[in-house]
């Protein structure tokens, strides 16, 4: 056989391959999306009916026990949520239970019904995984090709719950390797994200919509590219800030994760005492605004995502409630997710940040938004990207660099990889046998079993 000829077999294997990966993922994106459209319907509907049944807050300490007993009678190992879906991904298996997706479904929608402060993106990305392995499961998949369709699950189910399928697609090989993207697999992640939305828009479902006013002009006298590095010193300023309550969010969390396992023998008063807590802040602060998403109002004047992108749409503080009101309710067991919540924390930690700064409100409070999305997940790329999906290229240099700078003053971990940033270096989620010794599999599951065991230790 000539070069020429081998040269053409392989090319023609692997177009051959590409194009098996793809007829198989268009149907398990359409099936994720068709779910998670399903999903935000049901999530409207159970924040709109708790609007109108305040009463329902107090039910919470009831839900989050029921919740509690849910995991651990059926739940089992679905219970490690977005930590399992990785660890399976890593492994190359497809060990990830179908009755995740249900659970899920259903028990982060009682968490909103009820008023816990949780997010979506959680829910999207276990729905996705599930089913994604599932179908593998069905088509007999082993080795990079499970790994390669949990991958497009969880992008399918990230761009579907958010409308950005091309940050779907870079978020969920940046959550794999932080810093060492796989792009080969990129285009067969980048259809499903595609189709998980489209189906999603197909249901009739739509996502909120943010706009960045125009900047306003001056009269200080300076020059266009004066203003403009004004204008990115005041960025880079805001940036830290960002990264810090990135920080924040990750160190509150397990810290009291940590002292309710410390505190309490009987794991089912977690989520009792968790419920407690939020009912008393409620009380405390005379206003339901950091309960749920965050998203719709419940009553004019209600500090939102979408308020904060005006001026006087959101207190001072709002940003480090949200940061205790969520913390609080997904390290007591409530499930959900810490994306929606974070957009909230960095949209009105960005509203501060511009009255404090004089800066444009709207700008900033976008550019909050994805920060402290970037640092907490440890995705600056993804979220450079999904700051150009939802509010344009205009601005896409400040998202950049908000995103990065964010990204180095968050720390070396993030919420959902339980490994440092170096230890997830050296592991290649589409070749993970150069990452570790032959046979490894085992090792690495004690490995992994190991930090994750250290990763739930508080951070000293």
């Amino acid at each position: 056989m000539t070069s020429h000829q081998s040269k053409f077999n392989k090319y023609f294997s692997t177009i051959r391959q590409l194009l098996r990966g793809i007829m198989i993922i268009i149907p398990v994106a359409i099936t994720i999306g068709s779910l998670v459209a399903l999903f935000l319907w049901l999530l409207g509907q159970a924040i709109h009916f708790r609007f109108d049944h305040q009463w329902l807050l107090f039910l919470l300490p009831m839900g989050g026990l029921a919740i509690h007993l849910v995991y651990r009678s059926i739940g089992k190992s679905s219970e490690k949520g977005n930590n399992l879906i990785i660890e399976q991904i890593h492994l190359q298996g497809g060990a990830i239970p179908i009755v995740m997706t249900p659970l899920i479904l259903l028990t982060t929608i009682l968490t909103h019904l009820l008023g816990g402060s949780a997010g979506r993106e959680g829910t999207a990305v276990q729905i996705g995984g599930s089913i994604a392995a599932q179908f593998g499961r069905w088509f007999k998949l082993k080795g990079p090709d499970m790994q390669m369709v949990v991958t497009a699950g969880i992008a399918a189910g990230f761009g579907a719950v958010f409308g950005t399928p091309v940050t779907g697609a870079i978020f969920a090989l940046e959550i794999l390797a932080p810093g060492k993207i796989q792009y080969k697999t990129l285009l067969p992640i980048l259809i499903a994200a595609v189709a998980g939305d489209l189906t999603v828009a197909a249901w009739h479902i739509s996502h909120t919509h943010y706009h960045i006013d125009a900047l306003p002009a001056t009269h200080y006298g300076f020059s266009s590219v004066q203003l403009y590095l004004l204008l990115f010193a005041k960025v880079m300023l805001s940036s830290a800030a960002f990264g810090l309550a990135s920080l924040l969010f990750i160190r509150m969390g397990h810290e009291i994760k940590y002292l309710c396992n410390k505190i309490f023998s009987n794991k089912w008063m977690i989520p009792v005492f968790g419920g407690l807590l939020i009912i008393g802040l409620t009380i405390l602060l005379g206003k339901p605004d950091y309960l749920s998403l965050g998203v719709d109002t419940e009553y004019a004047g209600a500090v939102t995502i979408p308020s904060a992108f005006s001026t006087g749409g959101a207190d001072t503080w709002s940003w480090l409630w949200k940061t205790i009101y969520t913390t609080i309710t997904l390290a007591t067991g409530f499930k959900g997710g810490e994306v929606t919540p974070l957009f909230y924390i960095g949209a009105t930690l960005g509203n501060t940040c511009a009255a404090l700064l004089d800066a444009p409100v709207s700008l900033f409070a976008a550019l909050g938004f994805i920060a402290v999305f970037a640092g907490a997940t440890k995705t600056p790329i993804a979220c450079t990207i999904m700051g150009i999906e939802l509010f344009g290229s205009q601005h896409a240099v400040l998202f950049a660099a908000a995103c990065f700078i964010a990204y180095l003053c968050s720390g070396h971990r993030g919420i959902y990889i339980a490994l440092k940033m170096e230890d997830a270096q050296c592991i290649s989620p589409s070749n993970p046998a150069n990452s570790f010794p032959p046979m490894a599999s085992n090792k690495y599951r004690s490995y992994l079993g190991q930090k994750i065991s250290r990763y739930k230790e508080p951070f000293r």
